[in-house]
């Protein structure tokens, strides 16, 4: 069976207690801009892709537990990489379901429609597609919608890739940005940003 391959690594997204020594580092070492931030996330680029690097604030997120468990929740969180296309992202999905392998969050955030998978070991990596024409479209899309959802909405890869053999046109899928239904994981940060 032929394997359809990402075309590129596209970010990394890393847990920190130090949020704000972690943008000022980034920003300083890669020449990085913030592309979007918030008191539980922030977004850098240091060249034409929507984000390079990600950032989830732990103390916001995670404040809670003994200190051994808080700075084991520290360090990469995930690898994306990025698919050529929706088509090549869910038919490499069904492939993937046919060995037994499945993902653990399929979530369209916007900007990306993502497969969220873990390997043997539980290193997390994301599976996505660009929905943005280019960077400035995706950092548009940020600032005027991620304070109200910054996660996404969830969707099931089966039915869109169903959808996809019966003719939509990607494009359809790609650009379905409605805020609702909010995934589970952005409620519980809804949650913990509205107890600060």
């Amino acid at each position: 069976m032929s394997h359809t391959r990402p075309t590129k690594v596209a970010h990394v997204v890393y847990r920190t207690r130090r949020y704000e020594q972690m943008l000022d580092w980034y920003t300083t070492v890669f020449g990085a801009k913030v592309q979007h931030q918030s008191p539980a996330l922030a977004f850098l680029t240091f060249d034409d892709e929507h984000h390079r690097f990600a950032f989830a604030n732990l103390a916001v997120l995670q404040p809670d537990g003994t200190e051994l468990e808080r700075r084991g929740a520290i360090g990469v969180d995930h690898v994306g990489y990025t698919f050529a296309s929706l088509r090549d992202l869910l038919e490499t999905y069904s492939r993937l379901e046919q060995e037994g392998i499945s993902p653990y969050w399929c979530i369209h955030h916007g900007i990306t429609v993502s497969l969220y998978y873990a390997d043997p070991d539980g290193n997390q990596m994301e599976f996505q597609v660009d929905c943005c024409e280019s960077s400035e479209e995706a950092t548009e899309f940020m600032h005027a919608t991620w304070d109200d959802n910054p996660i996404g909405v969830e969707f099931d890869p089966e039915e869109w890739l169903a959808q996809l053999r019966a003719g939509t046109p990607e494009s359809d899928l790609l650009t379905r940005r409605d805020h609702a239904p909010v995934s589970p994981i952005r409620g519980e940060i809804a949650n913990l940003l509205s107890a600060d």
